[in-house]
């Protein structure tokens, strides 16, 4: 009977892991890294609810992947994306249907349930708390991008009563595109990527609509402009890079932190998920002291490299297809004819 009593005590044993952003990839982390009993602070420099430039659906991740992480149950009332729309320049090109729903919901509730859900499993999570990377054993940094110039700019803003043709449209222009996407009480999540013009003067939530117009999207730009916008909801972001990201050397990177996919792909908030779950097991092992941090960090990278490798170069070599003109043309010659191979492209890029 002492000798039970002994392997039961063992957990309060195990090491502490430091995780610092506390986004999807950093609390999902968190929330599992606790069901196996290992001591867990997340560091946030922001502070919840708050928005974030995103697509706000998720797409590919499956729900053994959620199981795993103990959070499953924080999407049974996201609303369940099927249907799509394609336009270019303002006309329809494409209409499909995704074999598995997105899952839509916004930034600003999830983050904040996946907050609720880690500290109720004893995570200790700490806001307003900025921290410079630095390698070092039992950190993990999931706080987004690495800021870098850049020539793209993220804008994103929820709005209510602009008309929708499917659950999810994509919008591609001249200089970039954007996404709509539902989300929870019937906003609707607008979200772009444009390359960063210096002759539009337009300042604050009117960007979003001046970015679409220069791009040829004025129809959508109008309905914009005539749309309820909730408050405080617009946000930008600039300075940043897509596809790998540059880590210091020995620094543990996850989620966008170590890789930011175009986002016309829908993939970006399921490879966070995804990074999460393929962590796990070694920062376990290393909790547990059976391999050193090193060896743990390895693993965790190299299954993460395995994992997204190719997702990440197919969608790098369409992302400028998107935006050139020779590519728009060739995607809508082939839409036209019904020849886009959307579902093989789709499934090449999860």
């Amino acid at each position: 009977m002492a000798r039970r009593e002994a392997c039961v005590s063992i957990p309060h044993l195990n090491r502490e892991i430091t995780i610092v952003g506390g986004g999807l990839a950093g609390l999902s982390l968190a929330s599992a890294l606790r069901l196996h009993q290992v001591p867990v602070t997340v560091l946030e420099a922001g502070n919840y609810p708050r928005h974030r430039v995103c697509g706000e659906f998720i797409s590919g991740v499956s729900g053994e992947t959620l199981s795993a992480l103990g959070i499953v149950g924080l999407f049974e009332d996201a609303l369940r994306h099927r249907s799509l729309a394609w336009y270019d320049g303002g006309r329809l090109i494409h209409r499909d249907r995704l074999e598995n729903p997105a899952l839509g919901i916004s930034r600003y509730l999830l983050d904040e349930r996946l907050r609720h859900h880690a500290e109720s499993l004893g995570v200790t999570v700490k806001t307003g708390v900025r921290v410079l990377p630095e390698p070092r054993d039992g950190l993990v940094w999931t706080a987004g991008r690495r800021p870098r110039n850049g020539p793209w700019l993220g804008l994103k803003a929820h709005v209510r009563e602009i008309p929708k043709s499917a659950d999810l449209e994509m919008h591609a222009g001249k200089n970039g595109y954007a996404g709509l996407a539902g989300v929870e009480d019937g906003w609707t999540n607008i979200c772009g990527l444009f390359q960063i013009d210096r002759t539009i003067h337009a300042v604050g939530a009117d960007l979003l609509a001046a970015y679409l117009e220069v791009g040829g999207n004025r129809e959508l730009a109008g309905q914009l402009r005539d749309c309820e916008w909730k408050q405080h909801s617009f946000s930008a972001v600039a300075g940043f890079q897509l596809g790998r990201q540059i880590p210091l050397p020995g620094l543990l990177a996850l989620g966008d932190a170590e890789s930011m996919i175009p986002p016309f792909t829908g993939n970006g908030m399921s490879m966070a998920f995804q990074a999460a779950e393929l962590a796990v097991g070694p920062l376990v092992s290393w909790s547990r002291d059976e391999r050193s941090w090193q060896e743990a960090a390895n693993a965790v990278r190299a299954a993460v490299k395995r994992k997204f490798k190719r997702r990440l170069a197919i969608s790098g070599a369409l992302h400028p297809i998107l935006l050139g003109t020779g590519g728009r043309s060739l995607l809508q010659s082939l839409a036209s004819a019904s020849l886009l191979p959307f579902q093989p492209m789709l499934a090449l890029i999860r």
